[in-house]
């Protein structure tokens, strides 16, 4: 089914709308039209000389009303979650591994540091230490591998000569992983594995009825 035709007087509307300062949130509410449809026709409309200020002042509104409602929801999550404790860390561990984590053996890929951070933290709650990791990375063409190996170890809380080996692609991804990705792999992980798939397992018993 084809949308509502769009007339020239609402297209008219538009440039008019947008020459005088309108945002186009401001215009779609305004016209009840899609975003889609009213930045199809302002996208290249240039806002008069007199009118730039007064866009700014709602853009720089627009990020403040932002700001304030991320604080809100950061001080929300405060308070939801309290300190999280060694049990919370299972389920954190349980979850992340049951998302990202290989069926197979005991290891898990990943571009976020944080995230890495996180899982190696989750692993010694079940008695992993720092000496049975064993990462290695993938990198792009575009990237330094010694960089790569540096800003892995110190993440991981290794050291550099633990890094394994840098598996090189072909590509530039520079921009999106700076650092490329680490595969954080833990040895002789039979008992770790066993009772991270298990805790999985007692979840969806728990949740999923």
């Amino acid at each position: 089914m084809r949308g509502k035709i769009v007339t020239k007087s609402e297209i008219n509307r538009i440039k008019k709308l947008r020459e005088t300062g309108h945002s186009l949130p401001e215009i779609c509410r305004t016209l009840k039209r899609g975003s889609s449809t009213v930045h199809r026709f302002a996208k290249d409309i240039a806002i008069l000389p007199e009118y730039v200020d007064i866009l700014k002042q709602k853009r720089g509104g627009s990020i403040n009303r932002a700001m304030e409602s991320w604080k809100i929801a950061d001080d929300d999550a405060k308070a939801l979650l309290g300190k999280i404790n060694k049990r919370d860390k299972l389920f954190i561990l349980a979850t992340l591994y049951w998302g990202e984590g290989t069926k197979r053996e005991l290891n898990i890929i990943n571009s976020d540091p944080r995230l890495i951070q996180v899982f190696i933290s989750c692993l010694e709650e079940i008695g992993v230490e720092r000496k049975d990791l064993r990462i290695t990375l993938r990198i792009y063409d575009d990237l330094e591998i010694e960089k790569a190996k540096k800003y892995w170890a110190e993440v991981c809380g290794i050291n550099v000569k633990n890094i394994l080996s840098v598996n090189r692609l072909k590509g530039k991804k520079a921009g999106k992983l700076p650092y490329g990705m680490c595969r954080v792999r833990v040895t002789k992980s039979a008992k770790a594995f066993k009772l991270i798939m298990s805790m999985v397992e007692f979840i969806k018993l728990q949740i999923i009825k």
